[in-house]
Formats: C-alpha cells, structure tokens, sequence
C-alpha cells in the first residue's frame, strides 16, 4: 500500500497544480453561471482523473507477459518513456516562453464561464487527454499496475490520487457555493498569481515528476 501510494501520490499533486483546470475553475465561479456549471465541471475533472488512471491501471496489469519480472520490465519502460516525455514537454514549454512571454491564459478559458452545464462535464473531461494530464494519468496508472496486483490496494491508491489531484477543482468549488462572498477576493488573487506564476509553476513540476518517473521506471527494469 504504501509503495503504491508513495508513487502516485507526487504525481497527482502536480496534476493538482495545473494551472488550465484551476484557471478554468476560477473563471467559472466568478461568473454569472457559477451555479449551473461549478458541480458539472467538478464532477466531468474527477470522472476524467479516473478513467484515464483507470485505464491506464488496467492496460498495464492486463499485458500479455508470462512472468511478473517481464512486466515490470515492461510497465518501466513505459514509465522511462512517459518520463522522458514530460521532460520533452517542459523543454518545449520554456522554449515557448521564451519567445512569447505573457502572463495571460489560453484564449478559449475566457469564454468558459458563458457554457451550460453538459459542456462544463464535457469541457472538464477532455482536459484530461491534454499532453501533460494524460502523461500524468498514464504514468499513475501504470505505476498502480507495478506496485500491487492486489484490487482493494489498487483501489485505494486509485482512490487517493484522483482525491488529491481532482482537490484544487472541487475544494474551491464547495467553499464558493457555500461561501461566495468570502471566496470571491481569494478567488480573484489566486487567478492573478496564476497568471504571472503558472508557467514556472507548470515547468518545474513537469521537470521534477519527470525525473522521479524516469527513476521509478529505472528501478523496474
């Protein structure tokens, strides 16, 4: 259990501060619509979270090898690869940045707080195959595959890490529909640090988990 949870757990706090869901979280409850879209934006973020490590999880205990030894040979690997991967990503996102330095948000979040709420599911699911999101989900679910063949275990770990990494969408959610007043200045000063922050923020949790995958996936192999 441990050993699972000591994998996963790193690699959902960097899904937990990416930047695009919680932008996008925070341009919706500062709309007019916050309480139509808010929970199916919530709920479309943790179900996405899910079944990309669901997924994951069982694509890497389900491979066709005859020995326990070939298939954590096999889930490193593709740990090393999905590693190397996000370090790639981050390269091209500081090299990006570089050339175009900017501290505002991608265009399409703008207009995030005007959809209804079957688009906020819709929405808040599909962030989740973003490059890095899905990396990250790829990475977490073959790493449950590695570290336990046990389901209650798996489970749990699944459990945990979509709870930690879905927390910066839900939490600001429930505080705000209880609390809307109290959360607007928060909310407001969180999305300005956001916009001057984001990209260090992104980069070195890409950098850093990067690493840590790559290692994990060496001591596999």
């Amino acid at each position: 259990m441990l050993t699972a949870l000591g994998h996963v757990l790193p690699i959902a706090v960097v899904v937990a501060l990416s930047s695009v869901p919680i932008t996008a979280t925070i341009l919706i409850l500062v709309s007019p619509r916050a309480g139509q879209t808010a929970i199916p934006f919530a709920i479309g973020w943790v179900v996405g979270l899910a079944l990309v490590v669901i997924a994951a999880a069982a694509f890497g205990s389900s491979l066709p090898i005859s020995t326990s030894r070939d298939q954590q040979t096999a889930i490193g690997v593709g740990e090393i690869l999905i590693g190397l991967a996000l370090l790639a990503v981050a390269v091209v996102l500081w090299r990006r940045g570089r050339h175009h330095q900017t501290t505002s948000h991608a265009a399409w979040l703008d207009k995030i707080g005007a959809i209804g709420p079957l688009a906020a599911v819709g929405v808040a699911a599909v962030l989740n195959i973003r490059p890095k999101g899905l990396l990250l989900g790829l990475a977490a679910g073959l790493s449950v595959a590695g570290d336990t063949t046990d389901l209650s275990v798996a489970v749990v770990a699944i459990a945990c890490y979509v709870a930690l990494a879905a927390s910066t969408v839900v939490v600001p959610v429930v505080l705000t529909l209880v609390s809307p007043t109290k959360m607007q200045p928060r909310l407001t000063a969180t999305r300005a640090w956001l916009d001057h922050h984001s990209r260090t923020v992104t980069l070195v949790g890409m950098v850093v988990i990067g690493v840590v995958i790559v290692g994990s996936g060496i001591a596999r192999v």
